[in-house]
């Protein structure tokens, strides 16, 4: 089960920042935001009523429902899509699969769990990963400049999301199922987004055509209900700085697909940069014991000592 919640997560996060793109136009980002994830919320809070699941909560939980929202389904989702507008999918991509690094710094942070030193030497493989890859831009950064506004909006959204994890480890941890918690969070995120669309909105409201509607409609279902359910689930089974190796592979989806659909020329440098966040966070990874967590194999069993001679 692991396994094929990781390779969904996977798989359709690697999609979802191309379909962003076509969220991207006359609607104000937040509107569009606050259309994905009602929607959203809507069919899982839909779901968990015909199932007969527990959709009430005490005012407490709802405060955590409230704080999820926000960091996971609403800040974070502002800053990708604002950075989007400045860099292709895949680099943002690229930026965001360093949440791997970050969860595990949060980890420690919030739940005093250790840091090795093969956590550290893949953070700084991965880091140089980046550097390399923006390095131009890094050359030449400023905050007036597109791109530069493109980094940070993207480290900022990656740095917000992350601590949404912390708060979803947590409610978990304290018996939450993910579908009423999820669909209570993305129904707050979109409630948070609705005054700033209201007054940041310009332009049209809502734009009626099929790759407008159609994005909008495979973020809901596929890149929000389908995709944060797996990722959720993976994160309350193994914890979240083990549930971020699926960023390990998913910007390479994100950067094929930018390839083909945005036209993103590679270069050399380009090349060795993602080589170098890959090898990074698969040093990271490279853990046997943590690999079986992951797919849910069980550890070999020791070999049995050898008899003792017999005594003559």
């Amino acid at each position: 089960m692991n396994a094929v919640l990781y390779a969904v997560t996977v798989l359709i996060w690697g999609s979802t920042w191309l379909a962003i793109k076509g969220q991207l136009g006359d609607v104000h980002p937040t509107a569009s935001i606050a259309y994905r994830f009602a929607l959203a919320a809507v069919i899982l809070l839909a779901w968990a009523r015909l199932r007969g699941l527990p959709l009430r909560y005490p005012l407490r939980v709802h405060g955590q429902f409230v704080l999820m929202g926000a960091l996971m389904f609403s800040t974070n989702f502002v800053c990708f899509y604002f950075a989007e507008q400045h860099l292709t999918t895949g680099l943002v991509s690229i930026v965001f699969a360093m949440s791997l690094v970050v969860n595990m710094v949060f980890a420690r942070v919030f739940f005093r769990r250790s840091i090795t030193a093969k956590m550290l030497v893949g953070g700084g493989i991965g880091l140089l990963g980046i550097v390399t890859v923006f390095w131009p831009e890094f050359q030449n950064f400023g905050l007036s400049s597109g791109s530069g506004q493109g980094i940070v909006l993207s480290v900022l959204g990656t740095l917000v999301f992350c601590l949404g994890n912390v708060v979803s480890g947590k409610t978990q941890a304290a018996g939450i199922p993910v579908v009423q918690g999820t669909g209570y969070a993305m129904a707050y995120g979109a409630l948070l987004m609705a005054p700033f669309a209201a007054f940041f909105g310009h332009g049209a409201p809502f734009q009626p055509t099929l790759k407008y509607t159609g994005s909008l409609l495979y973020l809901a279902v596929f890149g929000s209900v389908v995709g944060f359910g797996a990722y959720l689930t993976l994160l309350g089974r193994i914890g979240g700085e083990r549930a971020a190796y699926a960023m390990v592979l998913f910007p390479i989806v994100s950067l094929l697909l930018s390839t083909v659909f945005e036209h993103f020329s590679w270069t050399a440098r380009d090349l060795a940069g993602v080589v170098l966040i890959l090898v990074g966070n698969l040093v990271m990874v490279a853990n046997p014991a943590l690999l079986r967590r992951l797919t849910g194999r069980p550890a070999p069993a020791p070999e049995p000592a050898a008899p003792a001679p017999a005594d003559r």
